[in-house]
């Protein structure tokens, strides 16, 4: 069977596409795989890397506005604290969308204090990370989340970010 010039440059193009939504959703992971590493070792600059200089973060008190006011919640209480007695922030795998240029990655965070011979979690959140490619690549632009404590709000932030599947 043989294909046309026509067929074969459709069926690139149609796999160079594929492939540029696999690589945006790797960066994507990224990006989101980073940030308990950051936060865990008080990392200010690599925290606030994983923003865009304009981006927020919503997590229930006033949102933190501007990446650098992001990475400096590593030098505030009660994180420096939890760091002093090990802790773990672990994202969850998310689910993302592409389009374009922005992207939505919603999914499941827990924050493990460490108490002494045991680890217990201290806060499990459902998120919503909002998503911008920029000339660095993919960038935060927002994150909001919301504690998995039975209200609307998280359950609303969670369907927010799935569609049905077909």
């Amino acid at each position: 069977m043989e294909s046309s010039v026509a067929d074969v440059e459709a069926r690139l193009a149609l796999l160079e596409e594929r492939i540029g939504v696999l690589e945006d959703q790797l960066a994507i992971y990224q990006v989101l795989a980073a940030y308990g590493p950051s936060v865990d070792s008080r990392n200010e600059a690599a925290t606030a890397s994983l923003w865009t200089k304009d981006g927020h973060y919503d997590f229930g008190d006033p949102p933190l506005k501007g990446a650098d006011n992001i990475g400096a919640l590593v030098d505030r209480e009660p994180h420096v604290g939890y760091v002093a007695d090990g802790c773990a922030h672990v994202i969850s795998m998310p689910h993302v969308t592409v389009d374009g240029d922005q992207a939505v990655a919603t999914g499941y965070s827990r924050v493990y204090l460490n108490q002494g011979d045991h680890w217990r979690v201290e806060r499990a959140s459902a998120n919503r990370w909002d998503m911008v490619r920029t000339e660095n690549g993919w960038r935060v632009s927002g994150r909001k989340n919301r504690l998995l404590n039975g209200t609307g709000e998280a359950r609303a932030l969670l369907s927010s970010g799935v569609a049905p599947q077909r």
